[in-house]
């Protein structure tokens, strides 16, 4: 069964069933990390004369040694994502989880999700452990494949090790270049925040994960956004 996409004519939510595995972004999504990665970011690029905001601005979503090499492109990338890493992982405790997302992943169970990251799995384990989040059973970090994001293999990773296929895949991505690669790999997408905006081809976009609910059913995982279901049905009452 392949991913459905429905709107209810009273507009109250949209509803993505059929879904086997539901594979995260970290940063933007789960976390609220922003500040810190800007942080990091304008350290780095201050500290090899380049312009922080031009480096800012082509690092959102991406791996720090894709970055670098953007930049840098003939020094040698290890030491420098070393550095990064260390100074990442130096800011990760002031990291929170954003809005919804210890709701949502409580309610999953551990077979069913993943984590698809641009961060190395030192840094992204930091931030999850200062956000206060569950440690997925499945984590696909930068070190894991050889193309970082806009390329489909970390999504793609992950789908394998969940045993599922693209069509029943839902990719949840803040980023343009998650989103390009959530494209790349088959997937639909959930987009969170302003910046997905524009995407064409989205199941649907939320501000964040607070009104983002999932139900399991007889042919896998439903998703729907908008009010809580408790308050749309008070809704749907109050109406009639």
């Amino acid at each position: 069964m392949s991913i459905e996409t429905s709107v209810e004519a009273d507009r109250l939510h949209d509803e993505i069933s059929g879904i086997t595995a539901i594979l995260f972004d970290l940063d933007g999504v789960l976390v609220d990390s922003l500040g810190a990665i800007n942080t990091s970011m304008r350290w780095w690029a201050r500290s090899r004369g380049l312009d922080a905001d031009e480096v800012v601005a082509r690092s959102h979503g991406r791996r720090d040694e894709d970055v670098i090499r953007d930049f840098l492109p003939h020094v040698p990338v290890g030491p420098e994502t070393q550095r990064i890493e260390e100074f990442d992982v130096g800011e990760a405790a002031s990291v929170k989880p954003l809005p919804g997302a210890r709701r949502l992943l409580d309610t999953l169970h551990p077979g069913s999700w993943a984590v698809v990251t641009s961060g190395t799995h030192r840094v992204a384990m930091a931030r999850l452990a200062g956000a206060e989040l569950p440690e997925p059973s499945c984590l696909v970090t930068a070190e894991c494949v050889r193309r970082g994001k806009p390329s489909p293999d970390g999504y793609l990773m992950a789908m394998k090790r969940l045993g599922a296929t693209p069509e029943r895949c839902l990719v949840i991505e803040d980023a343009l270049a998650g989103y390009a690669a959530a494209r790349a790999a088959g997937m639909h997408c959930l987009g969170v925040g302003a910046l997905m905006a524009d995407c064409h081809g989205l199941v649907g976009l939320v501000p964040d994960l607070s009104g983002t609910w999932v139900f399991e059913g007889e042919h896998g995982l439903s998703i729907r956004t908008g009010p809580s279901p408790m308050n749309a049905a008070r809704s749907a009452t109050t109406v009639l």
